[in-house]
């Protein structure tokens, strides 16, 4: 028995969940709506606002299926009830952020500021304070799309290892490199 799969999932107040015919679950809840579509060996029993995920057989397949299932489905419920939320740093001279909208315009050292359109499920704001590095917060109720539009603004202009400048993730700890030694 997986051990992820096996644990139940309690939806708090608020909190929606509707699965179709065709093993498609909708998730709604006070910060949006989520869906997921489901394997058809895995089924999911709502008793009571506890959820727990079972799976048909015990081959391999259904295995990895049944602990896959059971973590999108809990980060979905997180998600419209309680959210995400990422931020970013702007390490080096002279970098930038600003938000227009849904549109993310960064100076990152390049000879022309980036333009970066950001879907509309995802809520952005920058932050500028004197004597600390700008920030980039993203907030969404989507986990996974969250992660991979952090990942892209990220790789416009990834931390170098010896002056670490570039955006990093707040918190994140960098590698960091010897710059070459001096003269004999």
């Amino acid at each position: 028995m997986s051990r992820i799969g096996k644990l139940p999932i309690t939806l708090p107040q608020g909190v929606e969940l509707n699965i179709s015919n065709k093993n498609v679950a909708t998730v709604k809840g006070p910060k949006g709506i989520l869906t997921q579509s489901i394997d058809s060996a895995i089924t999911v029993n709502n008793d009571n606002g506890v959820l727990t995920v079972t799976r048909a057989t015990d081959q391999k397949r259904h295995r990895a299926m049944h602990g896959l299932y059971r973590a999108l489905l809990a980060s979905m419920i997180k998600g419209v009830s309680e959210g995400y939320k990422t931020e970013q740093e702007l390490v080096g001279v002279g970098y930038r952020a600003a938000n227009k909208g849904q549109m993310l315009e960064l100076t990152l050292g390049f000879s022309h500021n980036v333009a970066f359109e950001l879907p509309v499920e995802i809520k952005v704001t920058t932050a500028t304070e004197k004597g600390q590095n700008p920030k980039i917060i993203l907030e969404s109720a989507d986990k996974q799309l969250l992660g991979a539009v952090a990942a892209k603004i990220r790789s416009l202009r990834k931390p170098e290892p010896y002056k670490g400048k570039g955006i990093k993730f707040t918190g994140e700890i960098l590698r960091r490199k010897a710059g070459k030694s001096a003269g004999k």
